[in-house]
């Protein structure tokens, strides 16, 4: 994992920070990657400010996404010149289902086939939730609510099963 220092000046897409990557930092990144198809995970520093972070490509460029963890305010440093220095990182980034919706999932065979066809961030989202959760009472509750949300009974954080492109 070689990390590249380079600055770069914070440009914005929507309301959306990110900086270009020069082309011979990407060409590195994709050799390393043995990849050239997005998102690529990376890691490196923002002023001096670590970070894990994926390399997106957006309407044919290549954008590393700034947001407010990597550096404070990043939303209103628009134009700033920061320094970066980024690298192809490859550390496994999965995070494990929450054990209690594991075992729920696996007691309901339905919901469970319908959860393993979301895509993995909509997965890690509904784990990340229960997995935050501060009392036994809590978790059970909203996972009686996760299942509910899989089989098409009500919404989860906002939204309705069919809000997702399941795969086949």
């Amino acid at each position: 994992m070689h990390q590249k220092i380079f600055t770069a000046k914070l440009n914005k897409i929507g309301i959306n920070p990110f900086v270009f990557i020069p082309d011979e930092i990407l060409a590195r990144i994709f050799s390393e990657a043995a990849c050239e198809k997005s998102p690529i995970p990376v890691s490196g520093m923002i002023n001096g400010t670590p970070f894990l972070q994926t390399l997106i490509k957006y309407k044919g460029e290549w954008r590393l996404y700034i947001n407010t963890k990597m550096l404070k305010d990043s939303p209103k440093r628009v134009e700033e010149q920061i320094t970066v220095s980024v690298g192809f990182d490859p550390r496994d980034r999965t995070i494990p289902t929450n054990a209690f919706l594991t075992k729920s999932l696996h007691n309901n065979p339905e919901a469970e086939r319908i959860f393993y066809r979301m895509n993995p961030s909509a997965r890690k989202e509904i784990s990340g939730y229960i997995d935050r959760l501060k009392t036994e009472e809590s978790r059970e509750k909203n996972i009686i609510r996760v299942l509910d949300f899989l089989q098409g009974k009500g919404p989860f954080l906002g939204k309705v099963i069919s809000d997702y492109k399941l795969k086949r």
